[in-house]
Parts: C-alpha cells; sequence; structure tokens
C-alpha cells in the first residue's frame, strides 16, 4: 500500500506545502497502522520518495526498530558519513488515513506535521 504525505505545518512552512511529500510503501494492520510484523516478515525492501520543489528525488527504504520505531534510510549518504540518514516518522494512534497526522523528524533534528492526502 502506498501512503502518500504532504508538508501541513513546519520551520518555514507555517501553512504547509503541498509541494513537499512524501510516498511510502507500507502494509498496514488491521487497525490502519504500519504494520511491524508484516515489515520483519517481508524480505523486499518497503520503498519511500521523498519529493520537493527544485530538487530531484530522494528514494529510501522504510525501517523498522522495536526500540526507536519507524524511519525511512535516504540513500544520499555525505562525504562525512558512510551511512544512510534516516527520517524518522511518527503515525501516533490513529490510522493512516486521509485527513489524519503524522509527525516526521529530519535527520536534523528539525520535526514537521504531514497530512496524509492518499492510502491506496
Amino acid at each position: 500500500m502506498t501512503v502518500l504525505l504532504a508538508l501541513a505545518a513546519g520551520p518555514g512552512f507555517p501553512r504547509g506545502s503541498p509541494d513537499h511529500r512524501y510516498e511510502i510503501e507500507l502494509a498496514l494492520d488491521g487497525a490502519g497502522r504500519p504494520d511491524a510484523a508484516a515489515w520483519e516478515a517481508d524480505p523486499t525492501p518497503w520503498r519511500a520518495r521523498r519529493i520537493a520543489p527544485d530538487t530531484p528525488p530522494s528514494t529510501g527504504d522504510v525501517q523498522f526498530d522495536a526500540d526507536n520505531g519507524w524511519s525511512i534510510r535516504f540513500y544520499h549518504a555525505t562525504a562525512d558519513s558512510p551511512d544512510a540518514p534516516e527520517t524518522r516518522f511518527q503515525a501516533g494512534a490513529d490510522a493512516l488515513r486521509p485527513g489524519s497526522y503524522v509527525s516526521v523528524s529530519e535527520p536534523d533534528g528539525v520535526g514537521y506535521a504531514y497530512r496524509v492526502v492518499g492510502v491506496g
């Protein structure tokens, strides 16, 4: 299933920006939340893309850690680090459905609110 997120608010974007998006492939459990058991059982990486104006899309994959939750590794590691930076996302207790919100923390620690605009 692909979950589409659009920037709802954050530093520099108090009114959000539909041009800043994430497309995340996830399996959802019966409650409509990301399914950790399905992620662990799936040998195929769950893909993700970050889309922003004037830059090519960044591609990565979804990761899950029982201690730290959900994140996306993007493959554009910088010269100072051999590791792919992680973007963390937290859906909260609600199902991922259009109109719900997801908190996203970029690798630099800056947090943003994203609204789910599509699930399919």
